[in-house]
Parts: structure tokens; sequence; C-alpha cells
């Protein structure tokens, strides 16, 4: 029992708030590289803090692979909020927020790739202990992909010059 709630019940409940967080990050982020604000960006980094939060809620014995992104995600989860809420996204606030909502989405790729290395059994079965090249392939082209669309997304999203021409 978790929060009153079976295990597998709990598990659904933090899968379907990890997707939520995955389309809304990629919502965000389309949205920065046609250099706009998106209006999903608090519901991005919500369900991100629900996210670690509900994840840091299992059963556990040690450190696990899960928490430690959790942790690792903390620090942008509040660099990104900073730099939206307080830093108005003027400044180097917008590449802070650009960056930590880019590292928020491939953090949530990442655990995607490899719950679906897990979980799905054709790529289960090219992969099985997540050590081999196909795992490799995919993550290192899930890598480069936020690399670039990092890259251009730092050019792109300038909200401060939208806000002046208008």
């Amino acid at each position: 029992m978790v929060l009153g709630m079976s295990l597998h019940t709990f598990t659904v409940l933090h899968v379907i708030i990890s997707i939520v967080e995955l389309l809304a990050g990629i919502a965000v982020v389309l949205q920065l590289l046609a250099g706009q604000r998106s209006g999903l960006s608090g519901l991005f980094l919500l369900t991100a803090v629900l996210t670690s939060i509900t994840g840091f809620l299992f059963p556990f014995h040690g450190m696990t692979p899960g928490i430690v992104l959790g942790i690792v995600s903390l620090p942008f989860l509040l660099l990104a909020a900073l730099g939206l809420y307080s830093g108005h996204l003027r400044g180097a606030w917008r590449a802070t927020y650009v960056l930590s909502v880019l590292i928020l989405l491939y953090l949530d790729a990442f655990v995607a790739v490899v719950q679906s290395f897990e979980k799905i059994g054709p790529l289960h079965a090219l992969a099985p202990t997540g050590k081999e090249t196909p795992f490799a392939i995919a993550q290192g082209v899930v890598l480069l992909v936020f690399l670039f669309v990092g890259f251009l997304a730092l050019k792109r999203f300038r909200p401060a010059l939208a806000i002046a021409a208008d």
C-alpha cells in the first residue's frame, strides 16, 4: 500500500502523471522552438514535481536508478521554476529555463527508452539487460536529438524580444 492505494493502482497513477509530464514537456519544447512561451509550462513543471514525489514513494531497498534520476531532476525543476516565475525569463533566466526544461524532458525520454526496452517484447529481446548495442544506439540518438533541439531552442526562444515588439 502506498498512500492508501494498492501498489498496482499507485504505479498506474505514477505512470499517468509521467505520461502527462512527457506530453506537456514536448508541447513546451515545441513552443520554445517556435520562439513562444507555452501555456503548458506550469503543467509540465507540476507534473514533473509529482512524478519525482511519487517516484520517491515506491517501496525500495537501497539506491535505484529511478531514485538517482529523481534526485538529479530536482535542481533542474527548481531552476526552471525560478527562471519562469521569479526571473520572468529575462536575461540569464531565459537560458536557465530553456536548458532546465530540456534536461527535465531528456530525463523523461531517457526513462521512456529504458521502460520501452524493459516492457515491450521485441525491444526487450534486442537488449534484455539494457547493456546491448540497440539500447545504446537508442539512447545515443535520443541524446543527439536533445542536443540539437536544445541548440535550436536557445537560439529561437527570445521572449523579451517578443514582448518588446508588442
